[in-house]
């Protein structure tokens, strides 16, 4: 039984950033079907970065100076810069296809790309299962969830670069894309990270 009340505005900030890591999955699945609009999409992403990380410090301040939090500090650290790291990546991935001048997507990458979108979306759902420890499902649901498409990412990828080799494209291309593959794969690795801290919360608050 908690005896002082809580601080409630953390729910906000996760849901505030939580929606973030939404919408930055939707502009890169976005951009994946029309790769025209790449310059636009990483431009979107940069301002939805800056907005997350604006989150994040106010987060931090908030944590600072408040005696009683809604949840373990530690776990307000971890969930805030985890959902953080999911828009990072996202964002570097992106990044790497005009730094690199990838002139097209390819399928499974936009594959990969919609899983992210998928993951998001359960982040979504499960911060807001934070308001109400007493339907757990609400959390854990969504966390089952994101770990079945972190798997199906995990063979998509291998798929994705076994068509890199397979496919005759040429050393540099195939550099090119690994790099990609691999912020798309870290970003919905970073999305699993965000279930595995939802459920730590879960357990620890039921």
């Amino acid at each position: 039984m908690r005896l002082l009340p809580r601080e409630e505005k953390f729910f906000d900030l996760f849901d505030r950033l939580a929606e973030k890591v939404v919408l930055a999955a939707e502009v890169l699945e976005d951009t994946l079907q029309d790769y025209s609009r790449l310059e636009e999409a990483a431009s979107r992403l940069r301002i939805l970065e800056n907005e997350a990380d604006q989150i994040v410090h106010e987060a931090m301040d908030r944590l600072n100076k408040t005696f009683v939090t809604p949840l373990d500090r530690e776990d307000v650290l971890a969930l805030t810069h985890v959902m953080d790291d999911v828009l990072d990546y996202t964002e570097s991935a992106v990044d790497r296809m005009i730094l690199y001048s990838i002139p097209n997507a390819v399928p499974r990458s936009l594959e990969i790309a919609t899983l992210i979108v998928n993951a998001a979306q359960q982040i979504r759902q499960g911060v807001t299962g934070l308001r109400n420890f007493g339907d757990i499902r609400g959390i854990l649901d969504p966390c089952v969830v994101i770990n079945a498409l972190e798997n199906q990412g995990d063979s998509i990828n291998r798929q994705a670069l076994r068509a890199l080799f397979s496919e005759g494209h040429d050393a540099v291309t195939i550099l090119k894309w690994r790099e990609v593959y691999d912020h798309l794969e870290t970003a919905l690795d970073r999305c699993e990270d965000v279930a595995d801290v939802l459920q730590t919360i879960a357990v620890k608050n039921s």
